[in-house]
């Protein structure tokens, strides 16, 4: 076993690990592109974009000169009334890039801070204009982060069962599969129409850590049109399906409504540095402004703004309109079609499926099926061992890679995974 190893098990407490069963952890020392090396120079695909935050492969020069060019300039600020030219510029390019209602970033720290702010302002709004709405809709499966907020939002009695006693009340729609979209809606429609729902919340088209569960544009446009005839506001979880992982630049691109706030993290900084937005439209902001200082937005973090990271997200922009990123994940989407036709043909996976940058399929097994299936730990091993770092999510096996893997690459991680779904035939 290696120092590293070693010294890692004395002091580190890992996420979403159980250290009684998971193992060593993966040393990991240096990483260029799509691979990731230990340290003993053996190289691993990042398959999964390292917790899918990756966009553009790891050590990107103009990343890296970025960061090196910020700190010389400005490393940290306070943002309580305090600006920087690295938010700002910022802010006008992520506004640019959304529809046009939505006008007004609120800065923070991840995907879970970014939920958290967003669904604190729905509240606030309604309180601020004297309407008690408190109540939340959420549908089955969700997942928007691990903070209190965050979770009282997500899916019930998967991670968080030790904490449900302590949220606040929320409810769900069942998960829109393509049978029941009409009769979901009609439960919509009915829930709604209480008056008492501040705000619906949505991973927009695909659900990341309930197994990359796809749904269609057809059923969230319907889904927001009653929420709007409702007067309920639409909160899209974009953490995970921003910056091209559906095929379009934000998920809500392939929509024809659109939402009240977006939540933005992972890809927003290429996976380099933590960074959230939240961003909402101008009458939303308005409802706090007030000669009374406790009707305003009293929120923030110590990092709020930080200059470096938002130098950061917007050198990756940079990378989008520089290095022709969109034709990247056009590429990135035909080869994972012509993966899913091979992968169809095993015949022990069950709904093969593609969303833009991302396949994702079950292996069909007598054991426990969900997250906590024991197919997870074969097929992490057996990839690892073959030079590709998986993640699945229990027996529901996915890739979303950084869009600048090579046809070399990629070709390798789709014949471990085909060879991993022979061997466990056998």
């Amino acid at each position: 076993m290696s120092s590293l190893i070693n010294r890692d098990k004395k002091h580190v407490w890992h996420p979403f690990s159980q250290h009684a069963t998971s193992g060593d952890p993966l040393p990991i020392v240096s990483a260029k592109g799509t691979l990731l090396y230990d340290e003993k120079g053996k190289s691993y695909i990042d398959a999964n974009s390292s917790w899918w935050v990756n966009i553009h492969g790891h050590g990107h020069e103009i990343i890296g000169k970025a960061i090196t060019d910020q700190f010389q300039a400005l490393d940290h600020v306070i943002f309580a009334n305090v600006t920087h030219p690295q938010a700002v510029r910022l802010a006008e390019r992520i506004t640019s890039k959304l529809p046009s209602h939505l006008t007004k970033v609120f800065f923070s720290d991840n995907g879970s801070t970014a939920a958290e702010v967003a669904l604190k302002m729905c509240v606030q709004f309604w309180h601020n204009k004297g309407e008690e709405k408190t109540l939340v809709m959420a549908l089955e499966g969700a997942y928007h982060g691990d903070t209190f907020g965050a979770m009282s939002v997500g899916e019930r009695d998967l991670f968080n069962k030790p904490f449900e006693p302590l949220f606040f009340q929320a409810e769900y729609l069942p998960f829109p599969n393509p049978d029941q979209e009409d009769h979901i809606l009609e439960i919509a429609e009915k829930r709604f129409a209480s008056g008492n729902f501040a705000a619906l919340i949505v991973e927009p088209l695909i659900q990341g850590a309930s197994g990359m569960r796809m749904y269609s544009v057809g059923f969230l446009d319907r889904l927001m049109q009653i929420a709007r005839k409702n007067k309920v506001l639409i909160i899209f979880d974009e953490v995970m399906t921003g910056f091209g992982r559906t095929g379009t630049f934000f998920a809500l691109d392939q929509c024809n409504e659109n939402p009240d706030l977006v939540m933005l993290s992972k890809g927003l900084t290429a996976g380099v540095l933590p960074l959230g937005l939240t961003v909402t439209s101008e009458e939303i902001f308005n409802s706090f402004l007030s000669e009374k200082t406790e009707r305003g937005f009293l929120h923030g973090h110590s990092y709020t703004g930080n200059p470096i990271a938002c130098a950061v997200a917007n050198a990756s922009l940079d990378i989008f309109e520089q290095e022709g990123t969109i034709e990247k994940i056009e590429r990135l989407k035909e080869a994972n079609n012509e993966a899913l036709r091979l992968i169809s043909r095993e015949p022990n996976i069950l709904n093969p499926r593609v969303c833009g940058t991302i396949l994702a399929f079950e292996v069909n097994t007598a054991d426990r099926v969900g997250y906590f299936s024991g197919i997870r730990d074969q097929a992490y091993q057996y990839a690892l061992e073959r030079g590709v770092l998986l993640r699945p999510l229990g027996n529901t096996i996915f890739i979303n890679p950084p869009y600048c893997i090579t046809r070399e690459e990629y070709d390798h991680l789709i014949t471990v995974i085909i060879s991993f779904l022979r061997s466990i035939q056998e």
